[in-house]
């Protein structure tokens, strides 16, 4: 019978890890645990404590301090196999899970899988043959050396990659390995795994030049085991369940979406909401249950058409063209009102524009009347303010002779709020929090052109709760952006809290912000 050890890479939940760990070794399998070396340090010894009492359980000798897109992550990782291959000598597979990740299948059913099928299941596709990079840079991940991180700087990662082009000092790739792209989610088989080992340790040429590549999670164990393990032995897929939203980012389950999660052909899913604790419940439970049976539908992309559909953008490396334009400027602060329900966010700025000498327009990627000043024609179009964005904010602030100027963004547009605050200028960001109704639901349905005035009841209603589960994954795109001094205000958080987030947003007296926070029925439908 397949044992299967568990190679779980976190930084955060302390409570989720150990609740992780103890339902995956209660049905006979191991964890093997990587915490972040960046991570705190009191949420590691809370770990440690809990499941200290716990064999099937082991430890990284090594915390690696991790960063996205890094090799970092990759040596991490094999800081956590080596440790599961050393610990576990039992385990059949080793299956790499994030903090994220829930089963959407029973034990006994992975575990008859995984003996019915001796395979090694990673996703492994010509890099430079395939398309699953959809934009940003490509070859340039492998054939010139990164030492800095794109996220974290960008200035100095582009510089150094700008450098290297006019220097000329692209590398050849190692002359007998083909490299492979695909997810990083993957499930081998013990014999792969040593055999992975040995390569790493008997190839330093190798583990150099991954060392230096770009996003080389992507990468590394996609090229190595498409190496070590002949082609007949690769199903070429990931038995982890996900989806990705159209800016190349995974959708996030909630409550609802259990029976869905249910009829995929998969054996886990992320990412489960940390919020979505019945469904968090229900999913520990069925990892237990022997008896469960799973029909396959496979419908969930139906369900997300209106995010599938769109097509999978994978993940944005390259400076965007309006980059190009330059910064806001250095000593001016923009302030991002993101809003789903717009005329809350509007009742907010007609408050702002009452009591306060700070500038404020509207919707003004998406409405044409957004109390905009005479701009000299660059915004009489949406077409144009979207040609021309970076330049149309950078006027506002000329126009209103301010170093301070509001807008209102719908969260959908995380490129634009992750761009702005990319710049030099300061940007803040304050985030309407919303409840949607299964009313709100609907009507949003017909606006974006779901369903038409004729569509059967019933297939709407189908459509809720999918549709509900993006509306809130948004304002979770935002909150994952872990903006600094970002601010919330919502009506459960009441009039005093609120009028807090709102003094700190724009540096209010406090008498202000409770004028602001108090709006006659500012959350109202």
């Amino acid at each position: 019978m397949a044992r299967i050890a568990f190679i779980l890479l976190c930084h955060k939940d302390p409570v989720g890890i150990v609740a992780q760990a103890q339902r995956l070794t209660e049905s006979g399998d191991f964890v093997s645990i990587h915490f972040d070396g960046r991570a705190d340090a009191g949420d590691y010894a809370r770990i440690r404590a809990a499941l200290a009492g716990n064999p099937a359980v082991a430890f990284t000798p090594r915390r690696v301090k991790c960063g996205w897109g890094e090799w970092s992550l990759v040596a991490a990782t094999l800081e956590a196999v080596r440790t599961a291959v050393a610990a576990f000598p039992q385990a059949s597979h080793f299956y790499m899970l994030s903090g994220d990740c829930m089963p959407i299948k029973s034990a006994a059913y992975a575990q008859e899988f995984l003996d019915a099928n001796d395979l090694d299941f990673i996703e492994n596709f010509d890099f430079f043959d395939s398309d699953w990079i959809k934009t940003g840079i490509k070859e340039e991940r492998l054939i010139y050396r990164h030492w800095f991180n794109e996220r974290t700087s960008k200035r100095l990662f582009y510089a150094s990659l700008d450098l290297q082009k006019r220097l000329g000092l692209a590398r050849p790739l190692p002359a007998d390995i083909q490299v492979m792209i695909g997810s990083q989610w993957w499930c081998l088989r013990r014999q792969t795994v040593e055999r992975l080992l040995a390569f790493c340790d008997a190839r330093r040429d190798v583990m150099r030049f991954f060392a230096t590549t770009w996003i080389p999670d992507e990468t590394f164990f996609q090229t190595i085991v498409a190496h070590v393990v002949p082609r007949r032995e690769i199903r070429s897929r990931t038995l982890t369940f996900l989806m990705f939203t159209d800016y190349g980012m995974p959708v996030t389950f909630y409550n609802d979406h259990y029976d869905l999660l249910l009829g995929q052909d998969y054996l886990f899913a992320r990412k489960i909401s940390p919020e979505a604790i019945t469904l968090r419940k229900r999913l520990g439970a069925l990892w237990r249950d022997s008896g469960a049976q799973f029909p396959i539908t496979n419908e969930a992309a139906g369900l997300y058409r209106f995010l599938s559909g769109r097509g999978r953008i994978g993940r944005r490396f390259g400076q965007r063209f309006w980059e190009a334009d330059g910064s806001l400027g250095r000593g001016r602060r923009l302030i991002l009102i993101v809003a789903k329900k717009w005329h809350v966010a509007k009742r907010l700025t007609a408050a702002i524009r009452r009591h306060t000498d700070i500038p404020v327009v509207d919707y003004l990627f998406n409405e044409l009347d957004a109390h905009l000043p005479d701009m000299g024609g660059i915004e009489t179009t949406l077409a144009k303010r979207e040609r021309h964005r970076r330049a149309l904010v950078k006027m506002l602030f000329v126009q209103f002779e301010s170093p301070c100027v509001a807008l209102c963004l719908d969260p959908s547009a995380l490129g634009l709020i992750q761009d702005f605050l990319d710049d030099k200028a300061e940007t803040r960001v304050l985030l309407i929090d919303s409840d949607f109704d299964d009313d709100y639901v609907r009507g949003h349905i017909g606006r974006v052109g779901l369903a038409g005035q004729h569509s059967a009841p019933e297939q709407v209603n189908r459509l809720i709760p999918a549709v509900r589960a993006d509306l809130e994954h948004e304002g979770e795109r935002i909150r994952d952006l872990e903006i600094e001094g970002f601010q919330v205000i919502s009506p459960a958080r009441g009039t005093n809290a609120n009028a807090a987030a709102l003094a700190r947003l724009l540096d209010l007296d406090p008498d202000t912000a409770l004028a602001l926070a108090g709006t006659d029925h500012l959350f109202d439908d």
